[in-house]
């Protein structure tokens, strides 16, 4: 297949305006939350909205109808929808990072993907596929868990280990782009948190996958993909951990951030029942609810700052060109759990302060209590995992872990 260039009949929206595009389906969103847990995945409505919007197309590289806009612009579009509801915030922002990692693909891959310009993706990263090699590609079988938003999504990212071409050389990871009707879904998602993510088990049985929709876990890292020698844009040479998990944490800020708001609505105007103290009294007139406000809004920006400085060095090592230096993908895991645990912090010093009326199912602050504590346990953010790592690598060990 050709590729033309459609810049000219694309034009590229500010981030400002995206956010504002957002801003809508904030609202949206915000009104299905309680439904979207219940029918446990986002609707079809919600993620129509955010393709009509164009929202998806914020990482697509330009010559496939995109913005081309890197992880800064990620965070603040992401960080609006979830505000509004977290499960929807979280589907979305893999929505949109997963067009990022098509772009690593070779082109053939990219241009098969991108035939549909409105197809999205999502996966399941552990390489616990079975890999077979065969004329043309690879046989892919195995049960991947916590593939989010599957349900919306018309390709899936699957992890596997690629078998040695000769005797004794080792396995090697890599990610597996197959069609969405290649596989069957497990419906196994009964969550606390983030229930509304459908992020259901998948199911692959033999299924063939030609060699040019494999990309190397090797390479994303080192961020010598084929993609990268397609595309001129240097963010498409981004070491993967250095950046990617930033999609995971943006959602989570927006989770914060809704809950800030929410939290400072209802204490405006509520008069407080306490039966021994306090009662009969406005709640934002009480020092411990100030106190809990000022304490939530330092955590979430801290947090805020930690990850635009954290984006900007891998930004900086993506202009220089291949894999970021140690020092930099260390530290830019170190950001995104620090910066996840902040967020946290500040959700439960609101939650903590919220009073018995919060505890309703009816009530966002629980549901992004809920959301934000499901999403601090994720691998790429759990801070025991992160940290322990870090602090490997700050006292002169090997570091064990992901980076």
């Amino acid at each position: 297949m050709t590729v033309i260039s459609i810049k000219a009949v694309v034009p590229r929206p500010g981030i400002g305006e995206l956010t504002a595009r957002a801003t809508e389906i904030r609202t949206f969103v915000r009104k299905q939350a309680e439904q979207t847990e219940a029918n446990r995945q986002v609707s079809a409505e919600a993620i129509e909205r955010m393709r009509a919007a164009g929202l998806f197309r914020i990482m697509t590289p330009a010559i496939y109808g995109g913005y081309e806009y890197g992880f800064d612009a990620l965070v603040p579009v992401v960080a609006e929808v979830a505000a509004g509801c977290g499960s929807s915030g979280w589907v979305f922002s893999l929505g949109v990072v997963h067009q990022w990692l098509v772009a690593t693909m070779p082109q053939e891959a990219q241009d098969e993907y991108w035939s549909d310009p409105g197809a999205i993706s999502g996966g399941s990263y552990p390489p616990v596929g079975k890999v077979v090699r065969v004329d043309g590609g690879y046989r892919l079988s195995g049960n991947w868990g916590f593939t989010s938003g599957c349900d919306h999504m018309q390709w899936l990212f699957l992890g596997g280990m690629i078998p040695p071409a000769s005797d004794g050389a080792p396995l090697k990871p890599a990610f597996f782009m197959v069609p969405r009707a290649d596989v069957t879904l497990d419906d196994n998602w009964f969550t606390m948190g983030l229930a509304g993510t459908g992020s259901k088990n998948t199911v692959a049985d033999n299924i063939f996958v030609p060699a040019h929709r494999v990309v190397m876990v090797s390479d994303l890292l080192a961020g010598t993909t084929p993609g990268a020698a397609v595309h001129a844009n240097p963010f498409y040479r981004q070491s993967m951990l250095s950046s990617l998990p930033f999609a995971l944490v943006a959602p989570v800020l927006g989770m914060a951030e809704g809950a800030l708001a929410d939290f400072i609505d209802m204490a405006k105007v509520r008069t407080t029942r306490g039966a021994v103290a306090g009662g009969n009294n406005r709640m934002a007139e009480f020092a411990t609810i100030q106190s809990r406000v000022a304490e939530a809004t330092g955590s979430i920006e801290a947090a805020r700052l930690t990850i635009h400085h954290a984006l900007e060095k891998a930004q900086i090592a993506g202009l220089a060109g291949g894999q970021a230096a140690l020092d930099v993908r260390l530290q830019n895991r170190l950001a995104q759990a620090f910066s996840v645990r902040l967020l946290v912090q500040a959700v439960d010093a609101l939650f903590a302060a919220s009073g018995g009326q919060s505890i309703f199912i009816s009530k966002p602050i629980q549901r992004s209590w809920r959301d934000a504590h499901a999403a601090g346990v994720h691998v790429s953010m759990n801070w025991d995992a992160v940290s322990t790592m870090y602090g490997q690598y700050a006292l002169g060990l090997e570091p064990k872990g992901q980076y």
